[in-house]
């Protein structure tokens, strides 16, 4: 099996705004999410929320606050799975919730080797 980190980009603005219950119908979701992992035969391998702030270093040591790319979407979490390959990836990332955005995946490469 290989790795795979998805990157869930979602607008901000829902959290910031969110009720209680859609606040707890989102970790529901995040919940099921899990579960469809192994029903889809992955695994997971981590995974965290993300704190709304988001401090920027850019070359070498000028200092932003904000994230490095203004996109009106924000990172806001990411999952490590382990999938057969990009397509069994895609299915289960298929399956991650993300309030007004979308998700992104990609393969983690193993340093020892040059993925370029």
């Amino acid at each position: 099996m290989a790795k795979f980190k998805i990157l869930i980009y979602d607008d901000q603005s829902f959290y910031i705004n969110a009720t209680p219950e859609a606040w707890r119908g989102v970790v529901e979701a995040h919940g099921k999410f899990r579960e469809g992992v192994f029903e889809l035969g992955g695994s997971l391998a981590g995974g965290e929320a993300l704190a709304p702030a988001a401090t920027t270093i850019k070359d070498g040591g000028t200092r932003a606050e904000g994230p490095i790319i203004e996109t009106g979407q924000s990172l806001n979490g990411y999952y490590v799975i382990e999938a057969r390959d990009l397509v069994h990836a895609l299915a289960i990332a298929k399956l991650c919730p993300a309030p007004g955005g979308g998700v992104e995946v990609r393969a983690v490469v193993d340093p020892s080797t040059n993925p370029f």
